[in-house]
């Protein structure tokens, strides 16, 4: 489903140090409205991200961002009407970790997702959780991993997608405990949360921000989290690395893009606008309430964290024997 929501400028936000009229002189950038396009459909996480990202821009830029739901192709329809865009500054793209793993986990991608785009920031990443079907008599890591080791054929993962974060967490997981559990495919993290608390399936990774509240409503079983050490997000939860998977850190990240040739001086505009505003006291408060932080990173970091992130992707899915579908 399209659908096109402006924000709207909270007591007429202008750049600091512009005037009104300088701001929207002809010729100086931005002079008009943005558009964010999210290849994804309303209410995930990816969505909220770009949402976000696109209100702390239109404070900063003192223009309007209208912010459009392009799903469809997993992704590609959305990214592809980015790259028809001039690049201008003009249209952005909002979306996650998934975007420049593309071509590893699909064969039908139009666009190179590293060389096409020009990554703009990084605006906030969130650690996965795996959570278990409440039903079964496995309460710990330890125990889930013997049961799955014995009766491989009894359990499977949900994925919320080909290329997610929890897709690959969950390979990384195979890799690490030893076990070959058989990873399921979905559309989205809302139908793959909800056959783990039905019964239908019984694992799967996924961000904190849609896990911590079933696994606190008692409707999943929260077996570990992907973080280094334990977080106030979720005290009780331990780690994986402290549960017996040394090492095991995930997490999901979001992003800001723009067609690859966008000038510099507006890329760098782009990135110090979203920077700033993830990083406000109230924003950064809001974020961790969710189970984010926010990433601050130069464009060149940016660029070279993805190349690393990309890698390390397609490690795991060499390792895993797995083919693009």
């Amino acid at each position: 489903m399209k659908r096109r929501t402006l924000l709207q400028t909270a007591g007429g936000v202008a750049l600091a140090g512009l005037s009104a009229p300088a701001l929207h002189a002809e010729g100086r950038w931005p002079n008009r409205p943005l558009r964010m396009i999210v290849p994804y459909t309303p209410g995930a996480a990816t969505d909220a991200m770009a949402r976000l990202a696109a209100q702390k821009l239109q404070e900063r830029l003192g223009v309007g961002v209208v912010v459009e739901n392009r799903s469809g192709g997993s992704g590609t329809l959305g990214a592809g009407l980015v790259l028809q865009a001039p690049a201008d500054g003009y249209t952005i793209m909002g979306s996650a970790s998934i975007h420049p793993v593309a071509r590893q986990v699909m064969k039908a991608v139009p666009y190179d997702p590293v060389a096409d785009f020009q990554p703009i920031a990084r605006t906030a990443r969130g650690p996965c959780v795996l959570v278990q079907d409440r039903r079964l008599p496995q309460q710990t890591l330890a125990e889930t991993i013997a049961a799955a080791r014995a009766e491989p054929a009894r359990w499977s993962f949900a994925t919320s997608s080909l290329g997610a974060a929890g897709h690959l967490a969950s390979i990384e997981f195979n890799r690490l405990a030893g076990t070959s559990i058989e990873i399921v495919p979905y559309r989205g993290s809302a139908p793959a949360l909800t056959d783990v608390a039905a019964g239908n399936v019984q694992l799967m990774f996924d961000p904190a921000l849609a896990t911590l509240p079933l696994i606190r409503d008692g409707q999943v079983r929260g077996l570990g989290i992907a973080t280094p050490a334990r977080t106030e997000l979720a005290p009780e939860l331990p780690t994986l690395a402290e549960s017996g998977l040394p090492g095991f850190t995930f997490y999901s990240w979001y992003g800001v893009w723009a067609p690859r040739g966008v000038p510099r001086e507006i890329a760098l505009q782009l990135n110090a606008a979203i920077l700033d505003g993830m990083h406000e006291p109230e924003t950064v408060r809001r974020l961790a309430g969710q189970g984010f932080e926010p990433v601050r990173e130069s464009i060149d970091e940016v660029e070279r964290f993805i190349a690393a992130d990309v890698a390390r992707s397609a490690e795991l899915l060499r390792i895993a024997n797995f083919e693009p579908v």
